[in-house]
């Protein structure tokens, strides 16, 4: 009698458990409780930063104006990598790619250069944000692998009548992302994360030039990250603050002109795939490092001098690709 007992009260109890789960998933305005990861099981890391997410979201890259009347820029400050690279004039613009946060509002939004289809590509099929591009060159951004969000086919988009066009187009991430169903998730482009490897050397501050444009890498103790500065000033966020990040990658890397005219003339097109080296930047140190992406399908391994895996610090990254000094 006692072991049949046992048994009814196990059955009502798993049929009392299964009813408050149907419960709340018919409920309107509820949500399961959050569960905590059984102990000892791995957590979900961001392949872009390294940090815990409860999802691998939807890789939206966006084109960033760099130009002194586009600063200070809207909603950098929640992207999961920043590339710098060279434009025309020699000069400066941002690819932001944002999947682990999604400011409500980025900006300003500017053309789409020849190089960015390269960087792309490594993230499968992302939403791509831009303003538009040169005759030639639009059609191939179009046709490209990306979840295309041209600004003239899209909406998502509007002017600050508080600044002067064309440095004043923003982007409503939300209405972006509506835009794009099927963007790629997040996954695997080759950074690794973790403890400083050896072999780094003591490091307050380190520069990168363009022809036109100066940046200064500053570390922050206190800040845990690498302060940005641009053309001698801080760079400032829209939302307050500096801008920066735990770790810094130069890239040197072959820069060749494009296939496609700007203005008149052929814009710089800084290579993504191949190798070379370069100098990471973490936790008050630098280190020499080589990189190696042999095809555009695929990420960019970073390795140190002894052959190591470069481990970066937790948290956004910065990557400015650059020709050799």
């Amino acid at each position: 009698m006692r072991r049949r007992n046992l048994v009814i009260g196990a059955c009502a109890a798993v049929a009392a458990l299964g009813l408050a789960a149907a419960l709340v998933a018919v409920l309107p305005g509820q949500g399961a409780p959050p569960v905590s990861a059984p102990a000892g099981s791995p957590r979900l890391l961001s392949p872009f930063t390294g940090e815990p997410v409860q999802a691998l979201g939807p890789v939206l890259a966006v084109k960033i104006d760099n130009l002194a009347p586009a600063r200070p820029q809207t909603g950098l400050t929640g992207a999961d990598i920043v590339y710098v690279l060279p434009v025309e004039g020699g000069l400066s613009r941002f690819l932001a790619v944002f999947s682990s946060r999604f400011p409500p509002v980025i900006g300003p939004v500017r053309s789409a250069r020849e190089d960015d289809l390269e960087l792309l590509r490594q993230f499968g099929r992302p939403a791509f944000a831009y303003s538009g591009a040169q005759p030639q060159l639009l059609p191939v951004v179009e046709k490209a692998r990306t979840a295309d969000l041209y600004a003239g086919r899209v909406g998502g988009y509007f002017r600050d009548p508080r600044r002067v066009a064309p440095h004043n187009l923003y982007a409503r991430t939300p209405q972006l992302l509506a835009e794009a169903p099927g963007a790629s998730k997040a996954h695997d482009i080759g950074f690794r994360f973790g403890p400083a490897p050896s072999g780094g050397r003591a490091m307050t501050s380190f520069p990168v030039s363009y022809p036109a444009a100066k940046f200064m890498f500053r570390w922050s103790e206190k800040d845990g990250r690498w302060l940005v500065w641009m053309d001698g000033a801080p760079a400032r966020a829209a939302e307050g603050g500096q801008l920066g990040a735990p770790t810094v990658v130069i890239q040197y890397t072959k820069v060749r002109t494009s296939r496609f005219l700007e203005a008149g003339s052929r814009p710089p097109y800084a290579e993504s795939t191949g190798t070379g080296t370069g100098v990471v930047l973490r936790g008050g140190q630098a280190y020499a490092v080589r990189w190696s992406r042999p095809d555009a399908g695929g990420g960019t391994t970073f390795t140190t001098a002894s052959g190591q895996p470069m481990t970066f610090a937790r948290g956004p990254v910065w990557v400015v690709l650059a020709a050799a000094p």
